[in-house]
């Protein structure tokens, strides 16, 4: 695939920020990337590590799906999110509180669910499906950070990273001895896939996909990057398996289009290319 992967460095080389991506073809098994193992601002696409680190422990016996989870007025300053705008105190499942924080990736749930498993158990699950440039320090990250904060100022990851860990999923969904390694099962990792293919910020990889397309996906932004993380289906066929992060991405760009946009554009474009590539082979 070295025409798309040449195709995809000039794309990156046009834009006046920073891009990184992680790239694997699910029929061949061959991988790309660029700055695939450089650390950076994760967002919320740690919330894919969080769902898994969270599904281990239910696997494990320690949580139920079905355990009363309620929302907490301690969680909700926040910017991220429906239930940071709900009147406190409302019970609902574990497994709604999961589905919420990466559909709509609602940080209420998400702090909740951090606080519940820990820093420490989400960090040594991601250690243990070998995200070796993943760190969670946060349960919410804090607000107010600037532009130009530094990388470690909060949660951090790679594109490599993700992107291998959704390969892990989309494995152990079919095989045993893959999802045991994470500590899940294969009910699980289908679950996960199911909760990723329901996400609703659909305005990165799937913008440019014809409707025969399913992403199952969860996006990130930061005060200053974007990305998106997902296995790409055409109909119940895996074909590829995209990590993009933006980095770097000034609120004003030099010539006038607004950083995010531009942003949500450029990892749209890419995902459009692996498309057009996979899909007609």
């Amino acid at each position: 695939m070295d025409d798309l992967v040449a195709r995809l460095h000039a794309r990156c080389d046009e834009q006046p920020f920073h891009t990184g991506w992680y790239l694997k073809d699910l029929r061949s098994g061959a991988e790309a990337d660029r700055h695939g193992d450089l650390v950076g601002p994760s967002a919320s696409t740690r919330k894919i590590s969080i769902m898994l680190a969270t599904l281990a422990e239910v696997a494990a016996g320690r949580l139920s799906l079905d355990q009363p989870m309620t929302v907490d007025a301690r969680y909700q300053d926040n910017k991220s999110g429906c239930f940071q705008f709900l009147q406190p105190g409302f019970t609902i499942p574990l497994r709604d509180f999961i589905i919420m924080m990466i559909i709509v990736s609602d940080n209420t749930c998400t702090g909740a669910i951090v606080d519940l498993v820990g820093l420490e158990t989400i960090n040594a699950f991601s250690r243990k499906a070998g995200m070796v440039g993943t760190t969670h320090r946060d349960n919410i990250p804090p607000a107010g950070l600037p532009w130009d904060h530094p990388v470690d100022a909060t949660n951090t990851t790679t594109p490599n990273d993700v992107g291998r860990l959704l390969d892990q999923i989309l494995a152990g969904a079919s095989n045993a001895d893959v999802a045991s390694k994470l500590g899940v099962t294969p009910e699980l990792c289908r679950y996960a896939i199911d909760i990723l293919s329901w996400q609703q910020l659909t305005n990165r990889l799937p913008y440019l996909l014809p409707p025969a397309a399913t992403v199952a996906h969860k996006t990130g932004r930061g005060v200053r990057n974007y990305s998106d993380a997902g296995i790409v289906f055409r109909g119940s066929e895996p074909l590829f398996i995209l990590s993009v992060y933006t980095d770097q991405v000034r609120p004003e760009l030099p010539d006038g289009r607004a950083g995010r946009g531009a942003a949500h554009l450029h990892i749209a474009q890419l995902c459009r290319d692996c498309w057009d590539y996979f899909s007609t082979r």
